[in-house]
C-alpha cells in the first residue's frame, strides 16, 4: 500500500511540476506578448515621425517655392503697371485733344437717310 500512496504521491508531484510549467510558459507567452506589442508601437511610432518628417520637408518645399511664384507674380504686376502708367501719361494728351476737337467741332449735315415729311 505504501507503493501506491507513493505512486500516488510522485503523480500528484508530477501533475504539480507540470502545472508550474504550464504557468511558467503562461507567463513567458504573455510577457513575450506584452514586449511584442511594446516593440510594435514603438516602431509604427518611429515610422510615423519619419513619414512626418518627410511630409514636412516636402511641404517646406512647395509652400517655399509657392512663396517664390508668388513674389515674382507681385513683381510683374508691379513691372506692368508701371508700363501701363507710362503708357497712359504718354498718350493722354494726345488723346485728349483728339476728344476736345472731335466734341468741339462739329460740322452739321442732314444724315443721309433722313426723309423730309410734309
Amino acid at each position: 500500500m505504501t507503493s501506491q500512496s507513493q505512486g500516488i504521491q510522485q503523480l500528484l508531484q508530477a501533475e504539480k511540476r507540470a502545472k508550474d510549467k504550464l504557468d511558467e510558459a503562461k507567463k513567458r507567452k504573455g510577457k513575450r506578448l506584452r514586449q511584442a506589442k511594446e516593440e510594435a508601437v514603438a516602431e509604427t511610432d518611429q515610422y510615423r515621425m519619419q513619414m512626418e518628417k518627410d511630409f514636412r520637408l516636402k511641404q517646406a518645399k512647395i509652400m517655399g517655392s509657392q512663396s517664390h511664384l508668388s513674389d515674382e507674380i507681385e513683381e510683374q504686376t508691379l513691372e506692368k503697371i508701371k508700363e501701363l502708367n507710362g503708357s497712359y501719361n504718354k498718350c493722354m494728351e494726345s488723346v485728349i485733344k483728339q476728344l476736345l476737337s472731335m466734341v468741339c467741332d462739329m460740322k452739321p449735315e442732314v444724315h443721309v437717310n433722313y426723309r423730309a415729311t410734309n
